[in-house]
């Protein structure tokens, strides 16, 4: 387990701590020809659950990173809600994922990339739970260019 002094003006924020945590996870879904989009959860400054899109493995259109991540935090906590956790996902998430969001109670969602054609805030309508904090834009350049060089290479090899 790493612990990193945040208070020090030469290290990164919590969140962009964070989402770098979330990148190293899309990164292991790019490198298994999934699509690239990697989440964390945190709970007190704790990572208690991780994940990364894995559709084509499983052949589950509903095995997003965030689903994943949800799963483990859950089980990691014993318990379905996660009210004081925080979501970190490289890219805005889809409704789906979002709906799930408001069924676990989850705190805060952190997203790297926005999503203007699959994205929840494409919807203009709350679908997170009321209480839900949502901060997007954290490192997006970097979680968006993954995704971007994923479906360039897909394009080139076809």
């Amino acid at each position: 387990m790493r612990y990193i002094n945040f208070d020090n003006e030469n290290t990164l924020s919590p969140d962009e701590f964070f989402m770098a945590e979330a990148l190293r996870e899309a990164r292991l879904a790019y490198a298994e020809d999934e699509i690239p989009i990697g989440a964390i959860v945190t709970c007190q400054g704790k990572i208690i659950g991780r994940g990364h899109n894995l559709t084509e493995r499983l052949n589950d259109v509903s095995a997003h990173a965030e689903m994943q991540a949800f799963t483990a935090a859950a089980n990691y906590l014993g318990g379905k809600y996660l009210k004081d956790c925080t979501l970190y996902v490289t890219l805005e998430p889809c409704v789906m994922c979002a709906g799930a969001s408001y069924w676990f109670q989850v705190g805060k969602i952190v997203f790297g990339a926005y999503d203007t054609r699959m994205g929840f805030g494409r919807l203009n309508q709350k679908v997170t739970h009321p209480k839900t904090i949502i901060t997007g834009g954290i490192r997006e350049n970097e979680c968006a260019e993954l995704v971007r060089e994923f479906f360039r290479n897909k394009r080139t090899k076809t």
